[in-house]
């Protein structure tokens, strides 16, 4: 198996009839996935999501994939390819749109129109094409071949791209629910067609890799549900993914059969569930779905709640129910469900909000101890079956964290894949296909773009190094006038601190070190503001580094008059 090394440089010119795949996210993590295809001068590219912060990025709100490596090539670009609308397929675009607003869009129905509104807030009308399973359209020199897939959102697609080069595949996210809700399989028809023409590059979706087995269909949770629901005695809150539309339509069908009203809170997901119903693909009964502000006219046992926060996101409406800081308090015997698998990384954040919502009196309902959710992802057994399918020549796992990505190529190996053909990459490498062979050549820059409210790409590694000093360690700030001729002492100095676990009298004990050493330095001739802050910061993070064994943030400032 191929990987990737980190001396690798820039890559080559793409050779004459060949065909670039550069990931630019969603290799080495969960989230922000977005490829770019070469071929000829021209760009496709296939999705561009966005990638939720971890509490070691504090402040962050989203993280985008890098477009250095195509922000000069805008113009070469001829459309990008939206497998489906969850947020880290889609939540890039806008970003990306702002850049060159007239990129096309290519997608299904309901992944174009989740899209298109969160557009609508960016104050962005793209140009869209929509595509069914089955249609095949030219996009510059790619001829593009859409497959059906089964996955937590309707709607989802994989996409075969043709050109001189060979045909890659790209599945998208997908699994095998032989029992979907809503009867839409996965196209294994249509894969084992493309396996016969010739698959040359199959790039799969490698979370589940892992796990052993087959994913239970969608529709066991809904014996789950009903008992949850039988079983509730006060309201019912229910925290899912807002594009999460075949679980919603099992909440509200358990509430129709339970005699329950539903209502959605949060504006992702009153829009998502609004466009769901309006294209047909959440069935709703009449009289069903109320308004949030009705339910003080219900009795407690006649509401239920469908709301964000299954991840534990600080702002999501749950995670502020589980602290007391929203509009719907948790009161004792409420039942609180959580319809979502947990994403690497995320495991703290949520059972610090189970543990919020229980300290009220919520019975809280998830997958540890329940079965309310089954994945959108294919496990073990599901890729073997499919690599049998389609019989690919050179082999990609994309979408999923190292462990993942090496376990998927393995069990490509395990059907017959050339182990020297299992293409192991990671964000930003570049992998060439030519003359049947796919091999990596080089590598892009593909860091992380933090979004901070209206800032994107402006938060760095190391202003964020500063915000877990800020937030771990605290600051302190020292205050001192000087003599602007003689470098002499003539005001302070003064300090103080904030969260450092330090109380202000006892920084006496610091000042007459601050005070030597600034006299030494004016007896030394040296009366330059910057060299004289040095001294001070130093003299004060030895003193609190001896005394106390922290290293907070300090901050001097020296005045001349």
């Amino acid at each position: 198996m191929s990987h990737p090394h980190p001396e690798l440089g820039p890559p080559p010119k793409l050779p004459e009839g060949g065909l670039r795949v550069t990931p630019l996210g969603g290799l080495g993590e969960i989230g922000r996935n977005m490829t770019v295809f070469e071929y000829g001068g021209r760009l496709l590219i296939v999705d561009c999501g966005v990638l939720f912060p971890e509490e070691e990025q504090p402040g962050v709100d989203l993280i985008l994939p890098d477009f250095t490596s195509i922000r000069d090539r805008l113009d070469d670009i001829d459309g990008i390819v939206l497998t489906h609308g969850h947020e880290d397929h889609i939540g890039g675009v806008p970003f990306l749109l702002r850049e060159k607003p007239d990129i096309p869009l290519i997608g299904s129905k309901l992944t174009l129109a989740l899209i298109e509104a969160k557009l609508q807030e960016h104050r962005i009308r793209p140009y869209t094409l929509e595509v069914q399973e089955g249609h095949r359209e030219r996009i510059g020199p790619f001829e593009c071949e859409f497959i059906a897939v089964n996955h937590s959102i309707p709607d989802a697609l994989a996409v075969a791209i043709r050109t001189p080069a060979g045909m890659a595949v790209h599945t998208g996210d997908f699994k095998m629910d032989q029992l979907p809700l809503d009867g839409r399989l996965t196209d294994l028809p249509a894969f084992a067609k493309l396996g016969e023409e010739g698959i040359d590059l199959l790039l799969v979706d490698s979370t589940n890799a892992e796990v052993p087995g087959f994913v239970p269909p969608e529709r066991d949770i809904s014996g789950v549900l009903r008992q949850v629901f039988g079983n509730a005695q006060k309201r019912i809150i229910v925290a899912s993914f807002a594009s999460h539309v075949h679980r919603i339509q099992q909440i509200l069908d358990a509430a129709h059969e339970y005699g329950r009203k539903v209502a959605f809170v949060g504006r992702s997901m009153v829009r998502n569930m609004g466009i769901a119903r309006d294209l047909g693909y959440l069935r709703v009964p009449a009289g069903l779905v109320v308004d949030v502000r009705t339910l003080d006219d219900l009795r407690d046992d006649e509401v239920v709640l469908v709301c964000t926060g299954s991840q534990g996101e600080p702002m999501a409406a749950l995670s502020r129910m589980a602290n007391r800081d929203h509009q719907i308090r948790i009161v004792e015997g409420d039942t609180v469900i959580l319809a979502s698998s947990l994403i690497p990384g995320n495991e703290n954040a949520v059972y610090r909000v189970i543990n919020g919502l229980t300290r009220w009196g919520a019975t809280v309902v998830h997958k540890g101890n329940a079965k309310v959710h089954v994945s959108g992802h294919a496990s073990a057994g599901e890729l073997l079956y499919f690599y049998n399918i389609c019989k690919p020549k050179n082999l990609m796992p994309v979408h999923g964290e190292w462990r993942h990505l090496r376990a998927n190529a393995e069990l490509g190996a395990l059907t017959g894949v050339p182990k020297n053909r299992c293409v192991i990459a990671e964000d930003g490498v570049v992998v060439d296909l030519v003359d049947g062979i796919a091999k990596i050549v080089g590598k892009v820059q593909a860091g992380y773009v933090y979004v901070d409210g209206l800032s994107v790409g402006d938060v760095t590694e190391t202003s964020l190094k500063d915000r877990r000093i800020l937030g771990d360690e605290g600051i302190i700030s020292i205050f001192v006038v000087v003599d602007s001729t003689t470098g002499k002492v003539v005001g302070g100095p003064h300090i103080q601190a904030r969260g450092s676990g330090i109380e202000d009298s006892a920084f006496s004990a610091v000042i007459p070190k601050i005070e030597d050493a600034l006299v030494k330095s004016a007896a030394d001739g040296v009366v330059d503001p910057h060299q004289l802050q040095q001294l001070a910061r130093r003299a004060v993070g030895k003193w609190v580094s001896d005394s106390y064994r922290r290293r907070p943030m300090i901050l001097p400032v020296v005045v001349e008059v």
